[in-house]
């Protein structure tokens, strides 16, 4: 079973993220022999990083709970969806901090993007796609801009819904194409 991670990437109250985190999801949950699973960052409230050493270098067991968790959970994934705001044209701090808990466990695998915000997020976007290759994952190029109409919608109470169909074709060929590196990267990764 291939798994794939749709992964929240805002905390904040009042949040838009879980809209089309949950609308993502349902899309992968119709694929075969995809198991799609959310990670929700109010699920793993990580402290920030002030590690002594960084991740990609050997270190011991992490001692927090939380991080252990997260890093279990991206073990465990083959493919990545991130669901990002953009906040003053990045993405938000506390997904470039569960991002930088690991290293190891990210390698060799997919990331996909849905973004929400300014230009459709497009900004956050393109840093974390910059960030993915460090972490030397393989950033699709098919994203999801959800338009900033729809943003509103979700904070004058309208119709989230009607805005996410917009974006149906964006979805599709970005998950055509995050499944396509999915199965050829997980078939290079030398099995564990």
């Amino acid at each position: 079973m291939t798994i794939i991670s749709v992964i929240v990437g805002s905390t904040r109250q009042g949040r838009f993220a879980e809209k089309p985190a949950k609308w993502i999801l349902q899309h992968l949950q119709k694929r075969e022999g995809i198991e799609a699973r959310l990670l929700d960052l109010r699920d793993f409230p990580m402290p920030f990083f002030e590690e002594a050493m960084p991740p990609s270098r050997p270190h011991p067991p992490y001692e927090n709970e939380v991080v252990r968790r997260w890093t279990t959970a991206i073990a465990a994934s083959d493919g990545f969806v991130f669901v990002t705001p953009e906040y003053n044209y990045g993405p938000a701090a506390v997904l470039k901090n569960a991002i930088d808990w690991v290293y190891p466990e990210w390698n060799r695998k997919p990331a996909g993007f849905v973004s929400y915000g300014g230009v459709g997020g497009a900004r956050s976007v393109q840093q974390l796609r910059e960030v993915m290759i460090e972490l030397q994952m393989a950033p699709i190029r098919s994203s999801v801009h959800v338009p900033v109409q729809t943003l509103f919608a979700h904070f004058r109470g309208g119709d989230v819904d009607k805005g996410l169909a917009e974006v149906e074709t964006s979805a599709k060929v970005m998950i055509d194409d995050l499944l396509w590196w999915t199965a050829a990267l997980k078939a290079a990764r030398p099995s564990s």
